[in-house]
């Protein structure tokens, strides 16, 4: 079995799964149909090339939240560009901070073709929208694993200083969201498993996920250090020995 790991970090992440008027919210974690886009659009696929979109959406997938970042809120304005008319007030939500790792599983031969496509990308890599590129390489290469054994054995991603700042915890509890094993009872389901891209008729179908946790190290944890033995004993110190009691 072979895993291709992700790592899916960066000032801000959208990860969309559905969007009413002008109101887009985010989902906690990445979705499985945004990181099959960011691979697909590494490779340069059409948008209508459902074939090829399948080939990757077949891909087992599962996601560890290292650092889940925190929930924000932006506003956006537009005009049209013909009649110069104002746009509705555009409300946006985004995943600040966050560090995710993804791990895809299935045929080597694929996952060494999207790892190189990952390192020369044809198009922008991005966390879900334009607007959010990635700040630190996607790829963490291929591995011989399975899907939840990667995603428990992968180091820690965090950021140096959110690991600094959880220094007196050894070990963290991560979340984790992934496809089931074969067999396995699943937890939930998501509307986002990718059917077609294509602007024309753009398609989702359920995924049945599971939800747990793994407990990883953490390298950045601070010894407990004793303090070193005396070399003399301490001598005795009462400061009121000096003060005479007055006898009544």
């Amino acid at each position: 079995m072979s895993v291709l790991v992700l790592r899916l970090a960066g000032p801000l992440q959208a990860w969309g799964a559905s969007a009413r008027f002008v109101r887009r919210t985010t989902e906690s974690a990445p979705t499985k149909s945004g990181v099959i886009g960011m691979l697909a659009a590494a490779q340069g696929l059409d948008r209508s090339d459902d074939a090829s979109l399948s080939r990757l959406a077949s891909l087992r997938f599962g996601i560890r939240a290292d650092q889940p970042g925190t929930r924000v809120r932006d506003f956006q304005t537009a005009q049209h560009a013909v009649t110069g008319k104002s746009m509705p007030l555009s409300e946006r939500f985004y995943l600040a901070d966050a560090v995710f790792v993804a791990v895809l599983e299935g045929d080597r031969a694929l996952l060494e073709e999207l790892h190189t496509a990952l390192r020369t990308p044809v198009h922008p890599l991005f966390l879900g929208r334009r607007s959010c590129p990635p700040t630190l390489p996607v790829e963490l290469g291929t591995r011989d694993s399975s899907l939840p054994q990667a995603l428990h054995e992968e180091p820690w991603q965090a950021a140096d200083w959110y690991q600094r700042l959880h220094g007196k915890e050894h070990t963290m509890v991560l979340n984790v969201l992934r496809e089931p094993d074969p067999g396995e009872q699943r937890g939930d389901v998501l509307r986002d498993q990718p059917l077609s891209f294509a602007a024309a008729h753009r398609r989702h179908a359920l995924r049945p996920v599971v939800s747990t946790t793994v407990e990883v190290p953490n390298p950045r944890a601070v010894l407990a250090v004793r303090a070193p033995a005396a070399a003399h004993p301490v001598p005795h110190h009462d400061p009121f020995d000096a003060v005479e009691e007055e006898t009544p």
